[in-house]
């Protein structure tokens, strides 16, 4: 065995016992875990960055097999999750992709790996986590409300907010989905690549949020599922309508992110202070409606390339 091999083989064990040793804390000291659950991904970054997606893959395969040791069966979805992405993503880090596309391929892959892992969850194990979810929540009102009625508080009100908003998480729950697991992604990405780049891995650098710039493709996307909500009036409960109203809704967050992106754009390019950029970002958010129509028009207009050309 050459000295390469040897190498490969002998960071591919320390990096799957320090993979074992974030789970083992993941899995049995529950404060903790919040923490640790960011850095899961780590080990498998560090070495597909370095070396094949093969000896990668055999790497994920021996930490399947110490999950299954330190946490039982159901520490297993987690080494896949966690490898297959950290797989995805030091791979692209070795191919030299920019910082955005390993964002958007990492979230994808973790998204599939979610999805999967959900759908063999009810066929094989027949739990479904979502209905459980809303069953535990529901259960938990519930009691609430029995309480609050012998206590002899009108509760009328509350339980039809309750519904509505309960209906609206689950109509909306693929777009959540979506965007949680981008954000997840994201602050990973944000806490372990300074780590990476500590130990060599030559990681990329995100360009700074106010030169974020959507596609122009994302404008017409977002006019043509308008006009199909407008006009085609899908009806209620049908999966047209459900899939419209994700549509929608995701489309208007990535407006609104910019909306946001141009107005620190426009900070920076005014010179701001940064407690003003702060506030104005902040206000941004919670007037989302004003930022969301920013951000069509800027990305309809090309307001910055106006602004610049001044």
């Amino acid at each position: 065995m050459d000295r390469q091999s040897t190498l490969r083989l002998t960071e591919g064990a320390i990096l799957t016992a320090f993979f074992a040793v974030l789970l083992l804390i993941t899995v049995y000291v529950p404060v903790i875990s919040i923490i640790t659950a960011f850095f899961l991904i780590l080990p498998f970054l560090i070495y597909s960055a370095k070396y094949s997606i093969k000896a990668s893959l055999i790497m994920v395969g021996a930490a399947i097999g110490v999950s299954a040791i330190i946490g039982g069966i159901f520490s297993i979805p987690a080494a896949v999750a966690y490898g297959t992405t950290g797989i995805a993503m030091g791979w692209m880090v070795q191919q030299k992709k920019s910082k955005l596309t390993i964002l958007l391929i990492s979230s994808l892959v973790f998204l599939v790996n979610v999805v999967v892992q959900y759908a063999i969850s009810i066929v094989v194990f027949e739990i479904n986590v979502i209905e459980e979810f809303f069953t535990i929540m529901t259960e938990s009102f519930n009691q609430s409300v029995t309480m609050f009625n012998n206590a002899g508080v009108d509760t009328e009100q509350v339980q039809e907010v309750w519904s509505q908003n309960m209906m609206m998480i689950e109509l909306l729950l693929p777009t959540l989905l979506v965007f949680s697991v981008a954000v997840l992604m994201w602050i990973t990405i944000a806490v372990n690549f300074p780590i990476a780049k500590r130990l060599k891995v030559d990681v990329p650098v995100f360009t700074p949020f106010r030169e974020l710039t959507l596609p122009k493709s994302v404008i017409w996307y977002y006019l043509i599922v308008l006009l199909t909500a407008l006009i085609g009036a899908p009806e209620e409960g049908t999966m047209f309508a459900y899939s419209i109203i994700n549509l929608q809704i995701a489309l208007e967050l990535l407006m609104i992110l910019q909306g946001l992106s141009f107005i620190q754009f426009y900070g920076h390019h005014k010179n701001w202070s940064k407690g003003l950029m702060v506030l104005v970002t902040i206000l941004g958010i919670l007037i989302n409606p004003l930022t969301r129509i920013l951000g069509i028009i800027d990305l309809g207009f090309d307001l910055r390339k106006r602004m610049s050309g001044k």
